[in-house]
């Protein structure tokens, strides 16, 4: 029984094309649609269903691994219809589960809306560029359509490094192996010290969790690759600040050195319900120019969020920017905008000036720092 139930409710979420399907005990199943949770007109689910639609469709190892910490991750193919993203995990002992489709179709980046400075900058022949956001902000779609630009447009040796695969890339104008943490190789740090004696020309790190994965990374970008890496960071500013704080006191001042060498952009995203339906992301860009590097060799990263502000001739911009522009153009309603900010209050006091009409020339508005 439970696998004809999963058929039917993986057969929903592709047809109503939701983002995310949630299992868990004493409720009907509920689906995410357009950012809001929404039941199914389905039955309560009991410690048994919940169960079998688990093992319906997780591998025996992620079986055991769930057995032993808890909770695991993988992704499957439903037929040819979608791809799903899964975390299977334990609460108040029964069985939860979260799986999150994969689009399959790789979206252009202008369809994306992703900053046009980005595809200059992945051209280059080597450095670190930073996709961050907190979870579910769309940096897989993003970095997807990176790689899928650069496979068409270039001819390069592209290894991914991901936990799980999401999208699969077929070799096109590039040669493009994809490894998965934890079934192709064990971890992180170690797939990307693999990585450097592939032979490669670009690198994605899908996590750049702890030290070493990161000054593996910083390294790769320094020596002739482009790196793309992610975190889970909301700002340009504290993407740079992350990455320092990771490594001992000690360290600090060379890795400073070495991250204004090698990161040559960082992009933050956040994700929004866009009016009447459908979500629409909000962009942070940071382009590093030499005065911006100057800024991280110096440590004086707080300078970097007014930088970005009066480096519009850069292409860059600030998401409380983007986000105030979403809710001027009408896409998106105030409340979304200003949850998403890092700067609420400015952001707010921003709107209610613009209804009021007290905007003057677009121009000479901008944020105070």
């Amino acid at each position: 029984m439970p696998s004809i139930q999963i058929d039917k409710l993986l057969e929903t979420v592709v047809k109503e094309k939701v983002s995310d399907l949630h299992i868990t005990v004493g409720q009907p199943p509920v689906v995410r649609l357009g950012g809001h949770m929404v039941r199914l007109e389905t039955k309560t689910l009991e410690p048994e269903d919940t169960v079998g639609l688990m093992k319906s469709i997780t591998p025996e190892r992620n079986q055991q691994e769930l057995q032993e910490m808890g909770g695991t991750d993988f992704a499957f193919a439903f037929g040819d219809k979608a791809r799903f993203r899964v975390a299977v995990f334990k609460q108040r002992g029964y069985v939860g589960m979260v799986l999150r489709r994969v689009p399959s179709e790789f979206l252009p980046p202008e369809v994306l809306g992703l900053p046009p400075v980005c595809l200059e900058l992945i051209r280059r022949p080597r450095g670190l560029f930073l996709v961050t956001g907190p979870t579910g902000s769309g940096k897989t779609t993003s970095l997807a359509s990176m790689i899928n630009y650069l496979n068409h447009e270039i001819k390069d040796h592209i290894i991914t490094l991901e936990d799980p695969i999401e999208y699969y890339h077929e070799h096109i104008g590039c040669t493009i192996n994809q490894r998965e943490i934890g079934v192709d190789v064990p971890d992180f740090a170690e797939a990307l010290r693999r990585a450097l004696r592939m032979d490669p020309d670009i690198i994605l790190v899908g996590e750049m969790r702890d030290l070493e994965t990161i000054e593996s990374a910083i390294t790769a970008a320094e020596t002739g690759h482009i790196v793309f890496g992610t975190l889970h960071t909301t700002s340009a500013q504290g993407t740079v600040d992350r990455i320092i704080d990771v490594f001992p006191t000690t360290q600090q001042a060379q890795i400073r050195t070495q991250l204004a060498e090698a990161i040559i952009g960082v992009l933050s995203q956040a994700l929004l319900p866009r009016k009447p339906k459908g979500l629409v992301a909000a962009y942070e860009m940071l382009v590093v120019t030499p005065a911006i590097s100057n800024l991280i060799r110096e440590g004086k990263t707080f300078r970097i969020t007014s930088s970005i502000q009066t480096g519009k001739k850069y292409g860059m911009q600030l998401l409380d920017e983007a986000l105030f522009n979403l809710w001027r153009d009408g896409l998106c309603e105030e409340k979304d905008v200003i949850g998403k900010s890092n700067n609420p209050g400015e952001v707010k006091l921003r709107i209610e000036r613009a209804k009021k009409g007290m905007l003057e020339d677009e121009e000479d508005e901008d944020f105070d720092d």
